[in-house]
């Protein structure tokens, strides 16, 4: 009897991967996809999973596992995809040997990134298959179907989820007696000619990339994943992904042709079910991948507002859709859920051992290059201390770039210790060799602190919590020539202020490692709580500019036109930054 489990996406993916016999996995955390990876650490038995130092390293780990033989999985959000581009397109000339399935997390939205982007398109840049799962059943079935498509055509496969699919828990069937499939191992073969991408090679790898392609065509057509379900011939709707599961509630009543198996895409099955209906709706989300391909075939399709080719969909705005191109039914009411309720600014968290540096950056009056990571948090009031957020690593060479375009006055990039081990060595080697000046914070919580606590090459645990190494990165500053390299404390204000004043005006490149844990991943949130005194507060408002959300308005003062500061006992975890800024010894430890 077959074992059935509420499972996310996230998480029918680590157990399709267990069950496929998956050897080799590595990935990069990254919200929609983190869960992926955390899932299957508990598989580390019969799987040989880490946490790479970027998205561009994880792929290349899970590549070497294929041609080598092995089942191999990667995965990554869709900002990481951009990261790994550069492999993924020269294995896709070189093939797979051991099945190689790179899994890829959207988030149509921009729930949790710095952009919104859809993979498809780059899937079919790649020229890879890609399988598109509409919950979590169908992403278990469909890394299974990746890996038998990818060793079947020698190719690597991405399966594309979304944040709704990854977050998102249904039943799934996992069959009978789970547990680590078993296969005939594929030896490795000693083949220039396949896996060594020179030019006089890879011009033969292009022809056999563009036959791959027209076999995985075929296959597609006739695939169980990609399916009509018959219903009235007025409309057909061509869809995907979790905007099948949309469409089918809102136009359930008319023909679909759902596409698990998009690319390449299944034109025979396009226009045969074209021309079994009158109308010709594609309801997508994001791009109009697949529409710009139905169109290219000659098909007209309904055209409706751009504005549903952004943000994620849901059932409201494809029933506005219907009322848009039917009138036969009214347009939904929507109204927010937080509609009338005060707005909760972007705040770090109490006793976040960012805060400090924030502060006196502000106080420095510094134009500060940001990067990703929940120091993102800095750009907003009170602090206002970052200027700039690009992508990951993007911090330093945005300041040397700012600084070689003349910028007078203080500049500086910060950037967090796992970021910096994603992207940042290059970044302030480039800055130290170019003979810049700026200086580099990197803040060292010692945890991917954004994404959930996961382990880093500064935390001394793997994916797996084996002991590991510990990267010690003001050591690696000093290594690559860095004269000017210092380590201060995160919460010692008065250390900080010194530090960054002397090295924001030097004429020489430097690295600042500010250190202090994650309060949370450390368990260090009841560390202490600290209490105001109503006689001796001024109500200057200096501790308000920390911007801790543990500091809370007390008392009026008699004018009426200040508020004198208290301190919330729940959420203050006793950091202490509050007492230091207090020039009226109005706060002290209470225990």
């Amino acid at each position: 009897m077959s074992d059935k489990m509420m499972l996310s996406a996230n998480e029918a993916v680590a157990y399709a991967a267990c069950r496929a016999g998956c050897t080799v996995a590595a990935a990069y955390p990254g919200t929609p996809s983190t869960e992926i990876f955390e899932t299957l650490s508990r598989f580390s038995d019969e799987i040989n999973a880490e946490w790479s130092c970027n998205e561009k390293v994880a792929l290349e780990v899970a590549i070497g596992g294929s041609l080598a033989g092995a089942r191999a999985l990667c995965a990554m959000k869709h900002v990481g995809l951009n990261v790994a581009l550069d492999p993924l397109m020269t294995a896709t000339f070189v093939g797979a040997s051991g099945g190689l399935v790179v899994v890829v997390a959207d988030d149509p939205g921009i729930h949790s990134s710095q952009n919104e982007q859809d993979t498809r398109v780059l899937a079919r840049f790649a020229r890879v298959a890609l399988f598109e799962p509409s919950d979590s059943q169908e992403a278990y079935d469909m890394v299974l179907q990746a890996y038998e498509v990818s060793e079947k055509f020698q190719t690597p496969c991405i399966v594309r989820l979304t944040t709704r699919t990854s977050h998102t828990s249904t039943l799934v069937d996992i069959g009978e007696n789970f547990g680590h499939g078993t296969r005939q191992s594929i030896p490795y073969i000693k083949d220039i000619k396949r896996t060594v991408a020179a030019p006089v090679f890879a011009r033969q790898m292009r022809y056999r990339v563009e036959k791959r392609t027209q076999e995985l065509r075929a296959c597609a057509e006739t695939s169980g994943l990609n399916r009509i379900e018959p219903g009235s011939s007025e409309l057909g709707i061509i869809t995907s992904n979790v905007a099948y599961q949309y469409t089918k509630e809102v136009f359930g009543e008319y023909s679909i042709l759902k596409l698990g198996f998009s690319n390449p895409f299944p034109v025979e099955l396009v226009r045969r079910f074209a021309a079994s209906v009158k109308r010709l709706l594609v309801v997508e989300e994001l791009d109009p991948f697949m529409e710009d391909q139905v169109k290219a075939l000659g098909l007209k399709t309904v055209d409706y507002p751009a504005e549903l080719r952004m943000m994620e969909l849901n059932p409201a705005r494809v029933l506005q859709l219907r009322a848009d191109i039917l009138g036969d039914v009214e347009p939904p009411q929507i109204r927010r859920a937080d509609e009338g309720l005060p707005l909760r600014p972007p705040v770090l968290c109490s006793g976040c051992s960012h805060r400090g540096l924030f502060y006196v950056l502000s106080k420095l009056k510094a134009t500060v290059t940001g990067d990703i990571g929940c120091y993102t948090l800095g750009a907003f009031p009170p602090l206002s201390a970052m200027d700039t957020t690009i992508c990951m690593g993007a911090s330093i060479g945005n300041a040397f770039g700012m600084q070689k375009a003349g910028f007078k006055g203080r500049l500086c990039a910060v950037i967090g210790d796992s970021t910096f081990f994603h992207s940042g060595y290059t970044g302030i080697q480039d800055v130290l060799y170019n003979k810049g000046t700026i200086t580099t914070i990197v803040l060292d919580n010692r945890i991917t602190g954004m994404t959930g606590h996961q382990d880093n090459p500064g935390s001394g645990k793997t994916l797996a919590g084996e002991p590991a190494p510990v990267t010690d990165i003001a050591a690696v500053a000093r290594a690559m020539g860095y004269k000017r390299v210092e380590t201060v404390g995160a919460f010692d204000i008065e250390r900080i202020e010194k530090v960054l004043t002397a090295e924001l005006d030097a004429d020489q490149a430097s690295v600042v490692v500010v250190k202090g844990p994650c309060r949370i991943s450390a368990g260090l949130m009841n560390a202490g709580v600290y209490e105001t005194d109503a006689e001796k507060c001024k109500a200057c408002g200096a501790c308000f500019k920390l911007g801790c959300p543990a500091i809370v308005r007390g008392a009026k003062t008699d004018d009426g036109k200040r508020f004198k500061a208290t301190i919330d006992p729940v959420q203050c975890s006793g950091c202490g930054l509050c007492r230091q800024v207090c020039k009226f010894d109005a706060i002290a430890k209470k225990f």
